[in-house]
């Protein structure tokens, strides 16, 4: 399994990322994906989830409304859309997945939101 990330960067307060975490070495299309964010000194919390057929999604409440999940199971990716960025959105971002039973995490994407 390798989930491979992308798409970070800094960007200022109010403004959009879109990240992109390619994933292989599973069928990406039968199981749920997932968007932490690792604030520093912090654990990990889950930000957002996709079911497996993309049809359901949940989100914490400090990001619903601004951020997106989603998912291409043709191009086994799964993306994030963050729309409306505050500086306390900034954050190291991680895709994960759980696949029998093993959890897995890709290296992080780095979002910094400020002016």
């Amino acid at each position: 399994v390798q989930l491979v990330e992308s798409g970070g960067g800094l960007v200022q307060p109010g403004g959009s990322l879109r990240l992109s975490c390619a994933a292989s070495g599973f069928p990406f299309s039968s199981y749920g994906m997932s968007w932490y964010r690792q604030f520093p000194g912090k654990e990990r919390e889950l930000a957002a989830h996709i079911t497996s057929a993309g049809d359901s999604t949940n989100y914490v409440e400090s990001v619903r409304g601004r951020f997106t999940i989603s998912r291409d199971n043709a191009m086994n990716t799964v993306y994030l859309q963050m729309n409306s960025l505050k500086p306390e959105d900034t954050a190291m971002y991680y895709c994960r997945v759980q696949v029998l039973g093993t959890l897995y995490w890709g290296q992080g994407a780095q979002v910094t939101v400020s002016s």
